[in-house]
């Protein structure tokens, strides 16, 4: 009752889950909170400055920065969202089994994981994009498939610690069948380091499908992207300054966001922080 609220244990995870909360809301309620298209044209409103009726200011087709910017935040979502799934399930289903069943099948699956971990995760997307063809689906299976060796060496990690423990030994005694080991007694206790992951992940998908963007990779004109936006703007941004600025903004925020909350995640879970 009379102790201080322990900020250490919860501080991270406040801000993080305020943020996050903040831009799923945001992308959320987009349709109720700007009467502007993302996508509608409007020359003579072009590159109009910060404004009661456009807050953030318009681009240099007329749109309202505003309104593009958390349409934007929708598709860095759902990006982030998929990718992390892929990563998530790929990196459980190789590590899982590597850990389980060792000897070559660890070797092989492993050896392959760090090869594919050796390679900068941007050009490795952009090989990866240059198969499968440029569009939003294949930037999402393409970062997906960049988390993949990460999750896995993670849950690799985890299973072996955890295949150490009494009640894996119990269990395999009574005759249970590797798949309900996996999946029902380990898979559990494995599943906190893996959401922080996750959290973190979900920031390095953003930064990520920003740079695809940027680069013509990503989300498609006039599909409203929060690295689109910084490159169509560029050329008008001694003019417009807004125009980077806010998009850059909005990518500050979300990795700010989704990184607090995996630390927060993390230090929650932590037994040795516990009051």
């Amino acid at each position: 009752m009379g102790k201080h609220f322990p900020w250490r244990r919860y501080g991270l995870l406040i801000i993080g889950a305020t943020l996050t909360l903040a831009l799923i809301l945001l992308a959320a309620l987009a349709p109720w909170l700007t009467p502007f298209s993302p996508y509608e044209i409007n020359i003579p409103d072009r590159l109009q400055g910060p404004s009661a009726v456009h807050w953030l200011g318009t681009d240099e087709l007329g749109r309202d920065t505003f309104t593009r910017t958390v349409y934007a935040g929708r598709i860095s979502l759902m990006v982030g969202a998929v990718a992390v799934g892929i990563g998530i399930f790929g990196g459980i289903l190789i590590g899982l089994t590597s850990a389980y069943f060792g000897g070559a099948y660890d070797m092989i699956f492993m050896r392959n994981m760090d090869m594919l971990y050796a390679f900068p995760a941007i050009l490795l997307a952009i090989v990866i994009m240059a198969g499968l063809g440029t569009s939003m689906i294949n930037a999402m299976i393409a970062i997906g498939i960049i988390f993949i060796p990460g999750f896995a060496r993670l849950a690799r990690a985890t299973t072996q610690v955890v295949l150490r423990q009494q009640f894996v030994e119990a269990a395999l005694t009574t005759g249970m069948s590797t798949r309900r080991l996996l999946f029902r007694e380990i898979l559990p206790n494995i599943a906190t380091p893996l959401m922080v992951q996750g959290a973190i992940g979900f920031a390095y998908a953003v930064l990520i499908e920003s740079a695809l963007s940027f680069l013509g990779l990503g989300a498609q004109p006039p599909e409203p992207s929060w690295g689109e936006m910084i490159n169509s703007g560029r050329g008008q941004m001694a003019q417009a300054p807004w125009l980077g600025i806010v998009p850059g903004a909005a990518i500050f925020l979300s990795v700010l966001g989704f990184n607090t909350l995996g630390d927060g995640l993390r230090d929650f879970f932590d037994p040795h922080l516990r009051d």
